[in-house]
């Protein structure tokens, strides 16, 4: 039985939301993450707790979803190194590819003060996911605006790759979301790495804790630092500075043993994007 599963009956009994209703009610472009590592066993119970106060998104009757998202850095890992030394303003640039409809995005995400999240998106090709060339416009522009400037050594390459499985619920009463992240996976520079047995659940509201939040604090899950690009690439590159998420790759990432992939030289696993990637 995999980590999905596991909870696929929870999910069933949950009210759905259209994609459309869940955009409307707490599309949270602005935002305050807040992120959990848990034992994926604890999922039904949990669900079982939250259901009263949520309903699940749910299209053409499928409650769980697979991601891809191609993270992009400058040679010299600007937008990795200023998250590891907690530069007050950061960014993330990714394309993010939902599998199961093969819709894709351009995606900019800017880290500013007390943790707040603001994130720009562009409609995207899927067949141009590992480069950002098409979007760089775009890009500039939206790290224009948040007055970020990458580095003068320019061009922004992909870096990392993350696949997972997705289920998102919708927190009416808050206007809040939370996204529950199982079969995660990394792959960077032929080695590859995956957490089958955790899941990573994340909070996303205005500001104030949702009810999810403290029904974690009450069994006694904290916060954890993790972030798929800058912990997911700390675990396969140890020459990395990675204070920051520490904790979190002693508890759950140093155990597990990356693999080296048959193809070291590929980022992505569809031979159709491999073109792209240069």
């Amino acid at each position: 039985m995999t980590a999905t599963t596991t909870f696929v009956p929870a999910l069933a009994r949950m009210a759905p939301v259209g994609l459309a209703e869940l955009v409307d009610r707490a599309a949270l472009q602005t935002r305050v993450d807040r992120k959990y590592v848990v034992p994926a066993e604890a999922l039904p119970h949990l669900l079982e707790q939250v259901a009263p106060h949520a309903r699940v998104l749910d299209i053409d009757g499928v409650r769980t979803f697979r991601y891809e998202s191609v993270y992009f850095d400058t040679p010299r890992l600007v937008s990795y190194h200023s998250a590891a030394y907690r530069r007050r303003r950061r960014f993330k640039v990714r394309t993010r590819t939902y599998l199961d409809s093969a819709e894709c995005w351009l995606e900019v995400k800017i880290s500013g003060a007390r943790g707040s999240i603001t994130k720009h998106r562009l409609p995207y090709h899927p067949a141009d996911c590992d480069t950002v060339r098409p979007g760089r416009h775009f890009v500039e522009a939206a790290l224009t605006r948040e007055s970020i400037a990458p580095d003068a050594d320019g061009s922004l390459e992909p870096v990392l790759v993350t696949d997972y499985r997705r289920t998102t619920l919708l927190l009416p009463e808050s206007a809040s979301r939370v996204t529950i992240d199982t079969a995660l996976s990394w792959r960077h520079n032929g080695s590859s790495l995956r957490l089958s047995g955790l899941a990573v659940i994340e909070t996303k509201t205005a500001s104030a804790a949702s009810p999810v939040d403290r029904m974690l604090w009450q069994r006694g899950v904290r916060p954890a630092r993790i972030s798929k690009y800058a912990t997911g690439l700390a675990a396969l590159r140890l020459d990395l500075p990675d204070a920051p998420w520490r904790r979190t790759l002693r508890r759950h990432f140093r155990g597990t043993t990356p693999s080296v992939d048959p193809v070291p030289t590929t980022l992505s696993h569809r031979p159709e994007q491999e073109a792209s990637c240069v």
